[in-house]
């Protein structure tokens, strides 16, 4: 039975704690560790763990009990930290998204985790998504052929008192806006479909939220070799119609679930009702998906308990959580600087570096109120699973 931990009490954790229940004959939450005062000892029970013995200091949880894995559910500013006091201390880590908010410290975790042979898993939880594996296997069969053109519309809402809490709305705290901390969902899922770019230009905007440094809105284009993507990254859309839709050459999917194909005529304009084979040849594909046994977290925890057991490399590992991190980095770097920004991003970059962000980055508006804690459950977008 695997002995799990859990660091930091807020929303996210319900996601993670409800995870290992799932597999209660493989584990058990037999910690929790919040650095606010009393918070771990009175969330446990609303996590669903009255049992879980509660710790302020990461250091004294491992200290006390013998964990075999700890989560790590805290604002990103502190997710370098505690993953490498974990690991160095002999602990398998999954820590959540995004991984850290620079390369650097990203880099210094995964050094720890090979230092120490330990298992390192960044929470991405949308590839553990019916709809989206389905989509990773119609593209990967290649009845799509090269891909063009893809939209990637990361669209949430969030009204301002959202960036009240103490930890969101700076540079420094929470390490970016919505690019970073809601948009990273779909630019993890572009790598996997797509694999990464070779280049990105971008903007960032304050558009609704005055009591906020960081964008609450940014739209960058992604180059390819003969393809381009175009990625929205929003805490301002209504309706939170978030949309993945990929252009190849013999036709387009995209999930919500639609896929067309075109035929040519022979002036080359398109004929009345399209390449019908092709189509049905994507649909017969698609509905031979085999549903996945656990979704979202749970079948990321699933993955990863596996990991920790078997010892071998998780589904999603610590490379594959730092490189949506420097794609996310590229778009910040690109819309700062207002230039076009190659990749990968090499360690002599300044953006590369922990700090940079705070340094160059405009403030929007300032952070007007800090409050350790808002009322009410997190809710979820269209389509999608968790975010903070």
């Amino acid at each position: 039975m695997l002995r799990i931990g859990i660091v930091g009490t807020g929303g996210i954790a319900v996601a993670h704690a409800e995870g290992y229940r799932r597999f209660a004959d493989q584990c058990e939450v037999v910690a929790v560790c919040d650095v606010v005062p009393g918070k771990a000892a009175e969330r446990r029970g609303e996590l669903g763990l009255p049992g879980a013995r509660a710790y302020e200091r990461l250091e004294d949880m491992l200290a006390a009990e013998q964990l075999d894995l700890v989560s790590v559910t805290t604002p990103p500013s502190t997710h370098a930290e505690l993953a490498i006091t974990a690991l160095r201390a002999g602990v398998d880590v999954l820590v959540e998204k995004p991984m850290a908010p620079s390369l650097e410290e990203c880099d210094a975790m995964i050094a720890a985790a090979a230092e120490h042979d330990r298992v390192l898993s960044v929470v991405a939880q949308n590839r553990f998504r019916d709809d989206m594996a389905t989509l990773k296997e119609v593209l990967d069969s290649g009845l799509l052929g090269p891909v063009s053109h893809v939209q990637v519309s990361s669209a949430w809402w969030r009204g301002t008192a959202y960036y009240d809490l103490w930890w969101r709305g700076t540079w420094e705290s929470e390490g970016g806006g919505c690019t970073l901390n809601h948009a990273i969902h779909h630019l993890d899922l572009a790598l996997w479909m797509l694999g990464a770019p070779r280049a990105v230009t971008a903007v960032l905007t304050n558009a609704q939220h005055e009591n906020a440094e960081v964008e609450d809105l940014s739209v960058a284009v992604l180059q390819y070799d003969r393809a381009l993507a175009e990625v929205t990254s929003s805490v301002v859309h209504h309706g939170e119609e978030q949309a993945i839709v990929v252009q190849g050459r013999n036709a387009r999917v995209s999930q919500p679930w639609s896929v067309a194909a075109e035929s040519a005529a022979p002036n080359g304009f398109p004929t009345p009702g399209g390449d019908t084979a092709r189509v049905a040849e994507i649909e017969a594909l698609a509905a031979a998906h085999r549903p996945l046994e656990h979704q979202g977290h749970a079948g990321q925890i699933g993955d990863v308990l596996g990991a920790v057991r078997e010892r071998r490399r998780p589904a999603i590992d610590g490379a594959d959580g730092r490189r949506a991190v420097e794609l996310v980095t590229a778009i910040y770097e690109a819309g700062i600087e207002r230039r076009t920004v190659d990749l990968p991003l090499q360690p002599d970059d300044p953006y590369y570096r922990a700090g940079t962000l705070v340094e160059r980055a405009p403030r929007f508006y300032a952070k007007t109120a800090s409050v350790t804690d808002l009322p009410g459950a997190i809710t979820v977008g269209a389509g999608a699973d968790a975010a903070r």
